[in-house]
């Protein structure tokens, strides 16, 4: 294939590492290489394909990622009664004292030009009639300020990216490629071997930058809303190659998920936006009770959300408990949250209708 000279990597180099093994595997030289094929490995890719060649890994379908899963949207102030400072101010409070404030400022300040830049390359976020974005609202937050698609944001996000990407000319994408390893040599990172899961080949990739865009580690518990990929392997090869890790124990439980039901081995999402239109919840013996925990009732911060609904499942004894979105009316429903109401009522749970047991 295409790459860059083979002065990426000299003969000194090479017996430095005393890599033998390459001599029986094939080596594939590149500029930019990119572990994963969500939205930041995409981003990435896009953003540095005009300095060079780039090539993508990624362990499954390429978009089998996190972000393909993603149902509510993106929390930028874009709004005309909204500014970044007040998404900041939201944001720090929200975060118990536990945010970083330079991270939170870079956020909420770039958030609107990078939504916009989106929207620019062909994500086909929801529009009002008179063309502006339709803002949602979800916890945490004292605006309307969620641009999404619908109920798929995720997946339009990733599906447009992916076009983008395979127009691109200087931007490969290899498929069920499994990175087993770091390429480091003095504390820089060379590159990685690699295996073909298809054909059970290992291959060197060697590169002038690796970014790695892994995503996380929601697998490692037995209940979670992550798509199976998220193993957290990326973070383990980071951190055995010497990178430093942080932040760890942030691991985020999405507070409804719906009960009862596995859909390819996982918790199928129930979004926050549902809140956000409306959204209430109650215990089985149809008792509300968010405001018992918080004043901003199902509008409270996603933690304080989760926890209220596992102290009501304690206290109670029940296996879940109700989310019900029927009434705002079917119509709304069913135009705002088409990929859940299809999902549900594929199940035999008419949200139009009925409570979902979360």
């Amino acid at each position: 294939m295409d790459g860059v000279s083979s002065q990426l990597v000299t003969i000194d180099f090479i017996m430095a590492m005393s890599i033998i093994s390459f001599m029986n595997k094939d080596i594939i030289y590149t500029d930019f290489l990119v572990i994963g094929s969500g939205i930041a490995g995409l981003w990435f890719a896009l953003k540095v394909a005009e300095a060079g060649k780039v090539i993508v890994i990624t362990k499954k379908e390429k978009s089998d990622t996190n972000t393909n899963y993603a149902q509510g949207g993106i929390a930028s102030a874009l709004g005309p009664d909204d500014s970044p400072h007040i998404h900041f101010e939201d944001t720090i409070r929200t975060g118990d004292g536990l945010s970083h404030e330079d991270a939170v400022k870079l956020l909420t300040e770039r958030g609107p030009e990078l939504v916009k830049e989106l929207f620019e390359l062909g994500i086909n976020f929801s529009l009002k009639n008179n063309g502006n974005f339709d803002l949602g609202m979800e916890g945490g937050h004292s605006r309307r300020r969620i641009v999404h698609a619908k109920d798929y944001t995720g997946a339009a996000v990733e599906m447009g990216l992916l076009e983008n990407v395979k127009k691109h000319h200087n931007i490969k994408i290899f498929e069920n490629f499994f990175v087993k390893e770091l390429l480091v040599e003095d504390n820089r990172c060379y590159g990685t071997i690699v295996m073909d899961r298809n054909e059970g080949k290992e291959y060197i990739f060697l590169s002038k930058i690796t970014f790695m865009a892994s995503g996380g580690a929601g697998w490692v518990y037995k209940n979670t809303t992550n798509p199976e990929i998220a193993t957290g392997d990326g973070i383990a090869m980071a951190f055995r190659a010497g990178a430093i890790i942080g932040n760890m124990e942030f691991v985020q439980f999405h507070p409804t998920s719906l009960a009862g039901h596995l859909i390819k081995g996982r918790a199928f999402l129930i979004s926050e936006a549902l809140r956000g239109e409306g959204a209430i919840l109650l215990t089985k013996d149809g008792e509300r009770f968010m405001h018992k925990y918080d004043p901003r009732g199902e509008l409270a911060p996603r933690d304080i959300v989760a926890r209220a609904i596992y102290h009501e499942l304690k206290r109670t004894g029940d296996d879940y408990v109700i989310l019900k979105i029927s009434h705002i009316g079917e119509e709304k429903v069913k135009e705002k949250f088409p990929h859940i109401y299809e999902t549900c009522l594929s199940l035999g749970i008419d949200i139009t209708k009925e409570g979902i047991p979360v």
